[in-house]
């Protein structure tokens, strides 16, 4: 049996260059931060001025930087160090593993401070700042020195000097300084200010560095650019150069499947693979397949809407193709077009609402027949006018998009009509820049992810979700008020929005915890409730005095239960509970062998007290009570019935009810049970790891995202929480697999709200495409 091959023995190793790597970049790296240490303290003295009650913190946190200056230095350039010796040592360090620390401990839910997570996210903030502004360069580092290092294949989490172990390096260099909360949080965000230009400057010197010494010098040749087909001129806003090329990790996933069928079931594989010979425009991935290829992409969904279009057509009228055919109809001019989209942006028509709110109306053909109609205030005769086959591809596929994010998603109500004001200004950006349908990256459908995820499920129950829904209507009202035809705006929103997701996703992952917590303490409830009632049915019976039978359903019950929940189920006030329930029922027992004058209960009265103490009696109340035990025990060893006294009054003291059945539970279906799983499913669960996404599909179709945020060591139920940290769906692995069996549980592709209605689209143009899910 073969060995994997070691990476210290890969030909493309290179110690020496390593060496020269590290000894250009972290000596460098190091220096920039000790800079920017020094003159935080002039920041924090200057932020104590305005502090007014904090300020006291930020001048004991100025005085601490100033102390552990030295300390908090060497701590960052240790830690960058130990993270570039796992890389010569051909085992990279995982970021996200250095910086949550050691795993939970079996059977426990592993906790961390507040400020200890608060402050967690704040570096995974900066790293994900720098890894979006130094993503070119930091996408050809990953691969030289995962080259030189063994050919060891590096990423975001296992880059040494990537944005993500810098992150990890600066919340250690802090850790050990007694800094509050708030003031470590300002110093990391004065860490993401200060250093990303110099880092930026240091990645692309390293980069340069590899490139001269001969590291995998193709990846820097720049590419040519493939000639422009004669077309209507459009608008290229974002400087993204020729719309036919791009990065093929840039390209959605559908796209990959979609072009590579499309190119083989029509035979233009073989085409393709000349042209990328030939050097010409075609763009094909590393597999030689061209799922990557823009212009593909987009001649495919172009063929797929026409055969759309010329079906229908054919089904309604011959009558208006054999007219346009003719010559009788002239295409809409691209000035037209943004005209009459501008009108309906502004004041869109009653008719285009409706059809937004309407599930069974196509929004690609009312918009279409919106803008035909409109064009008369432009002084267009409808009758005389048609689509430009471009545009209506544009119309359609926006249309349908949108038909399919509405449908599919859970968006109802005020998210629904505001996703809803979205489709004109979406429909001018198909016009203006196709690359919005085949770019991850396009500032447009970057923009409409964030604004889809904050409204999916937000039906503003908590004050921060009514925050949050007021930030989306300001973004979506400000870009219907100021979207003419320039797309920068789509960048700067989006920039904006991005900037208050972040916090917002501060207090989802604080939410997520205490969801966790919760569901921990009622689990422990549960279990402490039901093995006080085991223990209160092997002592209650119908034949006990009236009294001691209240005493032990009511309060005894409740100290019983809170015992365990304290100390566990062997805990010591467990065992004087039940030495207390066992000595009382021995007395009703001597009781009843008619024993007179003995002193009731006496020997019991701390352990008594105690009890009744616990659901709110003390000091006289407390007396009354075990004083109606004690006369009623008397009456009992008199046999007098009619001498037993009822327990006083007691507070109403209660312990919290059982978890509501969670809106993501298992709703069964026709002959299916609880036994009707596939024990495969179930053990996939099992295994499943925290953080993964689920899709849970409700009776509707309407699809909902949850997270798996935790795994009981009690009942081993998932929990999984909603896009907002809230419980939304509690089940035991079986059950989970039930949902499976029934089509109510699916894997979550993180693609954005875009990628996943794209495919959707392409799965109504092309129900062939449904084999590549």
């Amino acid at each position: 049996m073969m060995s994997t091959p070691s990476p210290l023995g890969h030909p493309g190793r290179d110690p020496r260059l390593l060496a020269q790597a590290r000894d250009a970049f972290l000596p460098a790296l190091a220096q920039a931060f000790a800079a920017a240490v020094t003159r935080f303290d002039d920041v924090l003295f200057d932020r104590a001025e305005n502090a007014g009650a904090s300020q006291l913190v930020f001048l004991d946190g100025m005085r601490e930087l100033r102390r552990r200056r030295e300390e908090i230095v060497s701590r960052f350039r240790t830690q960058m160090e130990g993270s570039w010796q796992s890389l010569e040592q051909g085992l990279p360090l995982s970021a996200e593993a250095a910086l949550s620390g050691q795993p939970a401990p079996a059977g426990g839910l592993s906790l961390v401070p507040e400020h200890e997570l608060e402050s967690r996210l704040a570096v995974r903030n900066l790293a994900s700042v720098l890894q979006r502004e130094c993503k070119p360069v930091l996408a050809h580092l990953d691969r030289r020195l995962g080259w030189i290092a063994g050919g060891m294949e590096l990423g975001s989490d296992t880059d040494p000097i990537g944005p993500e172990h810098i992150g990890v390096a600066i919340h250690e260099a802090f850790a050990t300084s007694d800094l509050a909360p708030e003031v470590r949080l300002v110093l990391i965000k004065l860490c993401e200010r200060d250093l990303a230009e110099p880092i930026a400057r240091l990645y692309v010197q390293l980069d340069e560095l590899l490139a001269k010494a001969g590291v995998m010098p193709e990846i820097s040749q720049p590419r040519r650019p493939p000639p422009r087909p004669p077309q209507r001129e459009e608008a290229d806003p974002f400087g993204a150069g020729n719309e036919d090329e791009f990065d093929e990790q840039y390209a959605p996933a559908w796209a990959n499947r979609f072009v590579n069928r499309w190119a083989q079931s029509r035979g233009r594989l073989q085409a393709a693979h000349r042209g990328r010979e030939g050097g010409g425009s075609d763009d094909l991935g590393a597999d030689g397949h061209p799922g990557g290829n823009q212009g593909m992409l987009l001649e495919a969904l172009h063929e797929l809407l026409q055969q759309t279009r010329n079906v229908r057509d054919n089904a309604t009228s011959a009558a208006s193709a054999a007219s346009a055919a003719m010559g009788q109809q002239r295409p809409l001019s691209q000035r037209e077009m943004m005209s009459v989209l501008s009108l309906l942006q502004a004041t869109p028509s009653a008719t285009l609402n409706a059809a937004i709110g309407d599930d069974g109306e196509s929004l690609a053909q009312r918009l279409k027949s919106e803008v035909l109609s409109s064009a008369t205030q432009l002084g267009v005769d409808p009758a005389s006018a048609r689509l430009d086959p471009m545009d209506e591809d544009a119309i359609d596929l926006v249309g349908m998009l949108f038909d399919v994010m509405l449908d599919e998603r859970d968006l109802e109500g005020r998210s629904r009509e505001l996703i809803g004001k979205l489709v004109v200004p979406f429909v001018k950006v198909a016009l203006l820049d196709r690359k919005m349908f085949v770019q991850k990256t396009h500032p447009a459908r970057r923009l409409l992810n964030s604004l889809a995820e904050a409204c999916e499920g937000n039906a503003g129950d908590s004050p921060a979700e009514r925050v949050l829904m007021g930030k989306v209507e300001e973004i979506i009202e400000r870009l219907v008020a100021e979207f003419n035809e320039n797309l920068a705006i789509f960048l700067t929103l989006e920039e904006e929005f991005r900037d208050f997701l972040a916090q917002h996703r501060r207090r989802i992952e604080i939410a997520e915890r205490r969801a966790a917590e919760t569901q921990r303490g009622q689990e422990k409830l549960e279990l402490a409730r039901s093995r006080a009632l085991e223990e209160l049915d092997k002592r209650v019976n119908d034949e006990l005095p009236q009294a001691v039978q209240d005493f032990l359903r009511q309060p005894w019950l409740h100290h019983m239960t809170m015992s365990i929940l304290r100390d566990g189920e062997e805990g010591p006030a467990v065992a004087e509970s039940v030495a207390l329930a066992d000595g009382v029922l021995e007395e009703v027992a001597e009781a009843r062998r008619h024993i007179i004058g003995k002193p009731w209960l006496q020997a019991w009265e701390p352990a008594l007290q105690k009890v009744f103490a616990s659901v709110g009696l003390h000091g006289d109340a407390a007396l009354v009570a075990i004083g109606a035990l004690h006369d009623t025990l008397q009456a009992v060893a008199e046999a007098r019935p009619e001498l037993e006294k009822a327990l006083p009054e007691l507070p109403q003291v209660s312990l919290p009810p059982p978890p509501a059945a969670e809106a993501g539970g298992v709703e069964l279906e026709g002959d299916a049970t609880l036994e009707d799983f596939d024990n495969a499913d179930a053990d996939r669960f099992r295994q499943m790891a925290i953080g993964t996404w689920l899709d849970f599909v409700d009776k509707d179709g309407k699809v909902q995202a949850g997270k798996l945020s935790w795994v009981s060591p009690i009942s081993s139920r998932l929990l999984f929480v909603n896009r907002r940290g809230v419980r939304f769906c509690v089940a035991s692995p079986e059950e989970l697999a039930v949902m499976v069996r029934l089509g109510r549980l699916r894997a979550h592709v993180n693609d954005g709200a875009f990628d996943s209605a794209m495919q959707g689209v392409i799965d109504r143009l092309d129900p062939q495409t449904n084999t590549f899910h």
